[in-house]
């Protein structure tokens, strides 16, 4: 069994050993005296493996991305090249958020998960601080006054940034630029080589998210919010069969091969509920599908910031849902209204923790929406990212892939896809 199918199957098998475990412990203490307090520490201990994982992929991203975007730019060598790809990149990434939102809303006003709730404002505390909307704070967000601190918060946006201007400016001075490139290729192998480390340690990781939300929550919030769940995890079913065949019509036969190829990077993302986790996977198998590297460096680490396909996905639900819960209705033009705010607001905040709650309430004060409404997300908010994340993955894979094609930079892939 070749190594990446051995780390799917270790994978799969931690997720459903970490769900018997934590619905194990659940039952086992869940109503007794003490109980709480022997879960809470299950959760606390076992969740140190997720932890643990997902701050040794966060110590690669940033140095990861700085030097594959800096060879890749400095490699395209033509600061017209950059825009050129840049243009291509950006009208798949606006393209795939407005469809990614828009579906969001069809499918919230067709199934209608809020609508028997009958909520009434209770004004509770949500704990979660609303986005800056504004116009400043966005640009603010998106360019770093340091870049040592950008780097030190895993700030994806302002590496790139900071990368462009670094790669143009290397690519401009000729010869005493082929030191800098030669030296941060080595470096970017060498943390690729670090990734592959680093990557044996994800099943562990795996077992301990599942055991603790199933330990903590329970399996009833699968029942309990089974209805908002399935619909929503039938809308990203949809989105990735919009997503899939939009892709499979450009790429052709190939579309498939590249599926085939992210599914393990995908289910590592649903595991953790972390894209991040699966980003240095999804830039080895973008590689491996015969992606130029050049454009891989470029395309993904935006992709990361601007084309979150499956978050864009739930704002939309999510916001609607709330105002369904509380007996709101919104006209059409209001929900419009409510698209187009998304997809400015949403846009540079990856690094935000929870980003997309934190971008809900802000539209939800926007649209005097009950933000209290967020207490409905929040205990199945893990569950939802779980899909989330999977569906960024798949999202900016594909759109890699596009733009790849597009730029006639698509070889032959370098190894027989997975089967």
């Amino acid at each position: 069994m070749k190594k990446t199918n051995r780390l799917t199957l270790y994978i799969f098998i931690a997720m459903v050993l970490g769900i018997l475990t934590g619905y194990l412990v659940n039952i086992a203490y869940s109503g007794k005296d003490g109980g709480q307090v022997t879960v809470g520490k299950f959760v606390e201990n076992v969740s140190i493996l997720t932890s643990v994982f997902l701050r040794l992929v966060k110590m690669i991203i940033a140095p990861l991305v700085f030097t594959t975007l800096v060879v890749g730019i400095a490699k395209l060598g033509d600061i017209k090249a950059v825009g050129r790809i840049g243009g291509k990149t950006m009208l798949w990434f606006i393209t795939a958020t407005f469809v990614s939102l828009f579906l969001g809303l069809i499918l919230v006003n067709i199934l209608k998960p809020g609508a028997d709730m009958h909520l009434v404002d209770k004004h509770a505390d949500t704990g979660i601080k609303a986005a800056d909307m504004t116009l400043r704070g966005f640009f603010e967000h998106v360019f770093p006054d340091s870049v040592v601190n950008a780097m030190a918060h895993n700030e994806i946006l302002q590496i790139v940034i900071f990368a462009l201007f670094f790669g143009v400016a290397t690519a401009a001075v000729g010869e005493l630029g082929q030191i800098v490139i030669k030296f941060l290729d080595s470096v970017a192998h060498i943390m690729l080589k670090v990734t592959g480390y680093v990557m044996n340690f994800a099943p562990f990781a795996v077992f301990g998210a599942m055991a603790a939300t199933i330990a903590e929550k329970g399996a009833g919030i699968l029942k309990t919010y089974g209805i908002f769940i399935g619909e929503f995890y039938m809308g990203l079913g949809t989105l990735w069969l919009v997503l899939a065949g939009v892709g499979c019509l450009i790429l052709g036969k190939r579309g498939l091969d590249l599926l085939k190829r992210i599914k393990n990077p995908a289910l590592l993302a649903f595991s953790t509920a972390s894209s991040e986790a699966a980003y240095p996977k999804v830039m080895e198998e973008l590689e491996g599908f015969g992606a130029d590297n050049r454009i891989v460096s470029f395309v993904l680490p935006l992709g990361y910031s601007f084309n979150l396909d499956g978050s864009m996905m739930y704002m939309t639900f999510a916001s609607l849902f709330i105002a369904q819960a509380y007996d709101m209705h919104l006209g059409i033009e209001q929900q419009f209204s409510m698209l187009l705010v998304l997809m400015i607001t949403s846009k540079g905040i990856a690094g935000v923790p929870r980003a997309s709650l934190v971008v809900i309430a802000g539209t939800l004060s926007m649209f005097k929406i009950p933000d209290e409404g967020l207490l409905l997300l929040l205990g199945v908010d893990h569950l939802l990212d779980m899909g989330r994340s999977a569906t960024n993955v798949i999202g900016n894979a594909m759109a890699t892939g596009v733009v790849s094609k597009w730029e006639g930079a698509l070889a032959e892939p370098r190894t027989n896809p997975e089967l």
